[in-house]
């Protein structure tokens, strides 16, 4: 059984990383689990850059396992890209998801509805047991809302309407698959999946 130690300790990223490669003959495991320490400082400022870097330190740090990192965030047209590398301590130390949207909502505040656009990005950096690395890009378009609706996701989700369901609901109104179906690491996972099942 080959194992994959995906570079977090993110419970609710980890399964959902797991969930959806779902690899035969792979186990994963986060950082504790693997007995992993491993907290590089993040100061690419690229999503691609700062995946590398986690799965680089991690993959030393094992002693050279495979190592899965990935690194997202939120771009908004209206705000330059803000967030973006930024996005999980957009509102400071310590990250809070509620300081993050409710700073957001109000650097939008005087945003009309049509220039609202955003995406989310998310890069994917696999390091192999041979130091081999691939790395991955998955996006979604969509627009921020003007208030939180929902509770089933995380970070920005409850602000976050995706262009792929037509205005009928956030990131956090929908289940775990339904999310996973359109999302930025969901796309980002299917194409990673591909590549490595091609590979074998």
């Amino acid at each position: 059984m080959r194992t994959i130690v995906i570079a977090t300790n993110n419970a609710h990223k980890a399964a959902e990383i797991a969930e959806a490669l779902s690899l035969p003959g792979c186990t994963f495991k986060t950082l504790d689990q693997a007995g992993v320490v491993s907290d590089p400082v993040e100061d690419a400022d690229t999503f691609e850059g700062n995946a590398l870097i986690k799965a680089r330190a991690a993959h030393t740090a094992s002693g050279g396992m495979a190592v899965l990192a990935d690194d997202s965030g939120l771009e908004v047209d209206a705000l330059s890209g803000a967030p973006g590398v930024h996005s999980a301590r957009y509102a400071g130390e310590p990250t809070s998801d509620e300081r993050n949207n409710r700073k957001l909502l109000t650097a939008l505040e005087d945003v009309p509805d049509e220039l609202r656009t955003a995406r989310f990005v998310c890069t994917l950096a696999l390091v192999d047991e041979q130091g081999k690395e691939t790395v991955v890009r998955g996006t979604v378009e969509g627009r921020i809302g003007r208030r939180p609706q929902g509770d089933e996701g995380f970070g920005y989700d409850p602000l976050f309407w995706p262009d792929a369901f037509e205005g009928r609901c956030t990131l956090a109104e929908v289940s775990r698959s339904r999310k996973a179906a359109v999302s930025h690491r969901g796309n980002a996972l299917r194409l990673l999946r591909k590549i490595i099942t091609e590979a074998e």
